[in-house]
């Protein structure tokens, strides 16, 4: 199966899903940028219930692809993030064990949003030990919306009819029913406090689960 996804700044449980089961994954590059999406966004869970953290962009007046958002330096989001994540995860049974290949997207500066999470993803991908085919989009593929995931009956670039179009399907403001990914309960540090809350970040995963991450997914 090919799918068709929007980047994600540390994206939820369901998009890595996403991308470990596909044959093929296509990285929307060339999309106009979606407010309050994924796209920028992770959502943590902490002592006080679920947070957001989202990176700041540089917006333009005139419609820019999603490849060349610009990251704003404005204020001090890096250290405001990684501090939020050692409230949140520090006694997670990983967060030591990961803290090391994490750490440098909150103290590097990146230009652009797409190349961040590009390699963000990479290096989650790696920590996962999982080899998905991803490859960033040349054109943008309209949006043919048709339930939890839409198909693409024509492609601009010689693939193949029925491509999985899911840019807009993993939202964390209004996300579609999705029969392929039904959240089970694992270890979270505040379940005690919240119960289990499903699908945040895969940071979540990662923290509480470790190496055993690749067989919720």
């Amino acid at each position: 199966m090919t799918v068709l996804l929007s980047t994600t700044f540390f994206g939820p449980i369901q998009w890595y899903q996403k991308l470990y089961r596909s044959e093929r994954v296509l990285l929307e590059a060339c999309e106009s940028f979606v407010k309050q999406t994924y796209r920028n966004r992770c959502v943590i869970a902490t002592t006080n219930g679920i947070q957001a953290l989202t990176v700041p962009v540089e917006h333009s007046p005139l419609p820019t692809s999603i490849k060349d958002i610009r990251i704003s330096n404005h204020g001090s989001w890096r250290r405001v993030h990684w501090n939020a994540l050692q409230s949140a995860y520090s006694e997670s049974p990983f967060f030591e064990y990961y803290a090391d290949d994490l750490r440098p997207f909150f103290e590097r500066d990146y230009t652009f949003l797409y190349d961040f999470n590009f390699e963000i993803i990479q290096t989650v991908c790696g920590l996962l030990d999982i080899h998905p085919h991803v490859e960033p989009t040349t054109d943008f593929l309209p949006t043919v919306s048709d339930g939890a995931s839409s198909l693409l009956s024509t492609m601009s670039d010689g693939l193949p009819v029925g491509l999985s179009d899911l840019r807009m399907a993993i939202s964390p403001k209004h996300p579609m029913t999705d029969m392929d990914f039904q959240p089970r309960p694992y270890y979270q540090v505040f379940a005690h406090k919240h119960g289990f809350l499903p699908n945040l970040s895969i940071l979540d995963l990662l923290f509480n689960m470790g190496p055993e991450g690749i067989f919720y997914l």
